[in-house]
């Protein structure tokens, strides 16, 4: 017999039965998620979640306001959960989502959203973001051309934003942004066509009919030259006129009239509390220590001259580059392909999802950094991405692409952000969000893998995996030597040029990126410091009982967390092995 729908209703009615804390604290986690989704279509759009795939996110002053209220509600209502009656598990994720919520109310008083722009992203680059989006059906491509009629409301929105930076001088140091004129150029197109943001109407997906593929290419046309190009002639107006000059005049977050901005922003990044000139004195101790270990391989590969005019050698020597960026692309995915089957000898688990290797579009290149990583997409529609940079490839040495390719692809980034987003029993929050010093912690942590994999055979592919320690170590001086000693720019890049083979363009990009990202820098090094510690203590905890592969896959299988939180997981690790 089949019951009525209103009987069948009041018999297995949810609202009849007590909802308990743990179905409260999984039903805020949900709502929580779908907000942010929301507030955030980009976002959402780069998981594979269309919904919001016409809108860019609304950046008004009233909207950040009333996300601030809506944050203060949700530690309200976070609280209201007794955590004690949670599970184990769900007393861990009530506990970094309150740390969440806690930080991001705390941080507040420094209006990171004024600064809406810098030289690497922003409103100059907007047009990028169609890379990493499907264009399957129609809708697709009404969606973006939606996107593309929006950019005016954008670029007004960020305008807002930056003259309250200037008023409130919360703004940029002008030597980073004096890189933007050039990109806001490349927006400002003779015809739509040489757009950036009509590129996914040069080429249809063959499921869109002919006669669609007119009127959406008319519809793309007449939004760039009506809408796009006029929007950004009047932003570079702005931009120069009234932006540029209102900059810092020097470097350093030391700069921003908020007290404890930096300190605050070294927590944040890190998840510890050393202190700046902590940091600073770490990274001084671990230049000298590294410098150490470069000057082997300089006695090794017989070089006669000192460490500096070996640095010169490196950075010099023909045979260390390649004449063209289709050679270097070409080498990059060669060393990819051969580092793939080597992670079994490091790991039990490794991710469903691949990878590829893709160029940094041109338009960029010049402005950033040698490569990054683009996660992909949580539906599993577009594959982790491994960008590379392929300006002037005579400045990008062959010794330092295998130990590059470990960190932004395999065992690096790609292994941990894909696992992470398969851990299917994690909250949203955790498969897709994460800590920069877990994050890049491991990234860097991975570096030294390549060691166990057999990648650093060449003593020129070692020195490579020990500049890029280098780096890291550097990064920590002169990211608090700007940021908190005042030190000047050119400081920096001297002190970089010192201690590291690395190319005098990367070197300028690097510093100049640690100028537009406060702190942003710090998680690496101590990020990889912990993790190498953490790995130390298990192996002399265990001895021949130690496993480093299930090590490895008990280290990921959490996905990020603060260093603090991971230590404890580990311990634990250690403890039920010792039974």
């Amino acid at each position: 017999m089949r019951l009525p729908p209103l009987l069948l209703a009041a018999v297995f009615a949810p609202a009849l039965l007590p909802a308990g804390p743990t179905e409260d604290f999984q039903a805020f986690l949900k709502a929580e998620w779908e907000y942010r989704l929301e507030q955030s279509p980009t976002f959402a759009s780069s998981l594979g979640d269309r919904r919001w795939n016409d809108k860019w996110g609304d950046q008004s002053l009233a909207a950040v306001e009333a996300r601030q209220v809506r944050q203060t509600e949700a530690a309200k209502r976070l609280a209201a959960i007794p955590r004690a009656q949670l599970s184990e598990t769900d007393q861990l994720n009530y506990d970094l989502y309150e740390r969440d919520l806690q930080e991001g109310i705390a941080s507040r008083a420094f209006k990171l959203y004024l600064v809406a722009i810098d030289q690497r992203g922003g409103p100059q680059s907007l047009d990028e973001f169609a890379s990493g989006l499907r264009f399957e059906t129609v809708k697709d491509y009404e969606d973006w051309v939606a996107r593309m009629q929006k950019i005016p409301e954008v670029l007004e929105q960020a305008t807002t934003l930056l003259r309250e930076g200037v008023k409130a001088r919360i703004v940029q140091p002008k030597v980073v942004m004096q890189r933007v004129p050039a990109q806001l150029d490349k927006q400002i197109v003779a015809k739509p066509e040489d757009s950036g943001f009509f590129k996914p109407f040069r080429r249809f997906a063959a499921a869109v009919p002919e006669a669609e593929r007119a009127r959406l290419t008319e519809a793309a046309k007449q939004a760039v030259s009506e809408r796009i190009v006029p929007a950004y002639k009047k932003f570079k107006a702005f931009f120069e006129s009234e932006y540029l000059p209102g900059c810092y005049d020097a470097v350093g977050a030391w700069q921003h009239p908020a007290a404890g901005f930096y300190a605050s922003r070294a927590r944040s990044f890190t998840t510890t509390e050393l202190t700046p000139q902590e940091i600073h004195d770490i990274g001084q101790a671990e230049v000298k220590r590294i410098r150490a270990e470069m000057e082997k391989i300089r006695e090794k590969v017989g070089f006669k001259g000192t460490l500096a005019e070996f640095f010169v050698h490196l950075r010099t020597d023909p045979k260390f580059f390649y004449k063209t960026g289709e050679e270097l692309l070409a080498g990059y995915r060669a060393i990819s392909k051969e580092i793939d089957p080597l992670l079994v000898k490091v790991f039990r688990k490794l991710p469903r999802m691949p990878y590829g290797v893709e160029p940094i579009p041109a338009a960029i290149a010049p402005d950033t950094t040698t490569a990054y990583y683009s996660q992909p997409a949580a539906d599993g529609s577009r594959a982790g991405r491994y960008f590379v940079n392929l300006y002037k490839p005579e400045t990008r040495p062959k010794w330092e692409m295998r130990v590059l390719s470990v960190h932004e692809a395999v065992p690096g980034h790609h292994l941990q952000i894909a696992l992470a987003q398969e851990q299917g029993e994690l909250p949203e929050f955790r498969r897709f969000g994460g800590y920069t010093a877990y994050v890049e912690g491991w990234g860097l942590y991975s570096e030294s893998l390549g060691n166990e994999m057999g990648l650093y055979e060449d003593p020129y592919d070692k020195f490579g995996e020990l500049t890029y320690d280098m780096w890291r170590a550097v990064r920590l001086v002169v990211d608090t030597g700007m940021h908190h000693l005042k030190w000047s720019r050119q400081q920096a890049i001297d002190f970089f040029m010192a201690n590291a083979a690395k190319t005098e363009q990367d070197i300028v990009n690097e510093i100049d990126r640690y100028i537009a990202w406060p702190g942003q820098a710090l998680a690496y090094k101590i990020g990889q410091i912990k993790i190498k510690e953490l790995r130390a203590k298990a192996t002399k905890a265990l001895g021949p009982k130690f496993d480093l592969r299930a090590w490895h896959d008990h280290l990921l299988a959490c996905g990020a967390v603060p260093l603090s939180v991971l230590e404890k997981r580990m311990d634990a690790w250690i403890a039920a092995q010792s039974k």
